[in-house]
C-alpha cells in the first residue's frame, strides 16, 4: 500500500493552478504556430500572432494568459493500492486550489450557489471527478476552464434514427451558434453515448487529451478529422474575425448507450486551453 501525504497533494495542486494559467501547454502553443502557417485570412493571422505574443508574455512575466482564470476541474485516477494519509483527497484538492489562486493572484470566479451569486472568495469548490484504477499511483489531470466557452456548450438527446449525420449536423450547429462568443480558435470536445449526465462528462474528458493526439479507434479518429475540417469551413476564424482557423482540434469520446438513445454533448474550450497533469508515486 502506497501512502501519499495530504499536504503533498495540496502543494502539487497549488502549483498546477498557477502553472496552468501562466504557461500555455506546448501542444496548444504548437497548434497556434501551425495555424499561423495555414490561416488564409490576414486578420486571422494577426489575431493568431497576438495570441502567441500573449502566451509568451504570460510565461515570461508569470501572469495569467486570460483574465478568466477558470473553474478548476480535475480528472483524478486513484490507484486502488494508494492511500491518502492525513485527510480527504477532495479536501486536499480544494485547499490546493485556494492556495494556488490566492498566492498566484488569480481571479476567483466561483459563487456559493447560482441563486445568491455570492463569490466564495477562493475559487473553490473545484469540480472533481474520481476514477478508481489499478496500481498505487495518484494521477491528477487539471484544467482551468473558462466561463465564456463553457456557456456556449450544449447537450441534446438525439433519436437513434438521426444517425451519425444528425450527430455531425448538431455539433456544427453548436459551433456555428457559438460564433465569436467562445473565443476561437476552439478545442471542440464531444461526447457521444452514455446517458444524459455521462455524455456531458465524456465531452469534458475529451478536452484533457493533448492536441494532435487522435482517438485510438481509427473510425473515431476519422470522425474527429472530418469534423475539424467541416468546422474550419464555417469561416468564423480566430476571435470570430473570419478565417480558416475556427478549431485547433476536435476530440471525441464515446460509450455504450441505451437502444432508445443517442446523447450528444459539445463542450467548447477557448483558445486558452489550459491543462496540467502530475503523477504522484
Amino acid at each position: 500500500m502506497k501512502e501519499i501525504a495530504y499536504e503533498k497533494i495540496v502543494e502539487e495542486v497549488k502549483t498546477m493552478c498557477m502553472e496552468s494559467n501562466y504557461n500555455l501547454g506546448e501542444d496548444v502553443y504548437s497548434a497556434f504556430k501551425q495555424a499561423l502557417q495555414t490561416e488564409r485570412s490576414e486578420t486571422g493571422k494577426e489575431v493568431l500572432t497576438q495570441l502567441i505574443d500573449n502566451a509568451d508574455i504570460a510565461k515570461a512575466e508569470r501572469v495569467p494568459m486570460c483574465q478568466d482564470t477558470g473553474t478548476a476541474v480535475f480528472m483524478v485516477e486513484v490507484g486502488q493500492d494508494c492511500h491518502i494519509a492525513g485527510g480527504r483527497l477532495v479536501d486536499a484538492i480544494n485547499e490546493g486550489v485556494e492556495k494556488g489562486y490566492g498566492e498566484g493572484y488569480l481571479r476567483n470566479s466561483m459563487v456559493y450557489n447560482p441563486m445568491n451569486r455570492k463569490n466564495t472568495g477562493n475559487n473553490t469548490p473545484a469540480i472533481v471527478h474520481i476514477d478508481l484504477v489499478e496500481g498505487e499511483e495518484l494521477t491528477l489531470h487539471m484544467t482551468a476552464k473558462g466561463g465564456g466557452a463553457e456557456n456556449m456548450s450544449a447537450l441534446k438527446m438525439l433519436k437513434p434514427s438521426d444517425g451519425m449525420e444528425g450527430v455531425k449536423e448538431y455539433i456544427l450547429s453548436i459551433v456555428k451558434e457559438a460564433g465569436p462568443n467562445a473565443c476561437p480558435p476552439l478545442v471542440v470536445g464531444i461526447g457521444i453515448g452514455g446517458n444524459f449526465e455521462r455524455c456531458a462528462f465524456l465531452a469534458k474528458k475529451s478536452l484533457f487529451r493533448p492536441l494532435g493526439v487522435r482517438h485510438e479507434d481509427p473510425a473515431v479518429a476519422e470522425l474527429e478529422m472530418e469534423l475539424m475540417e467541416q468546422i474550419n469551413r464555417l469561416g468564423i476564424g480566430p476571435q470570430g474575425m473570419g478565417g480558416s482557423t475556427t478549431a485547433l482540434d476536435v476530440k471525441v469520446e464515446l460509450e455504450s448507450c441505451h437502444i432508445a438513445a443517442l446523447p450528444v454533448a459539445v463542450n467548447l474550450n477557448c483558445h486558452a486551453s489550459r491543462h496540467q497533469t502530475i503523477v504522484m508515486k
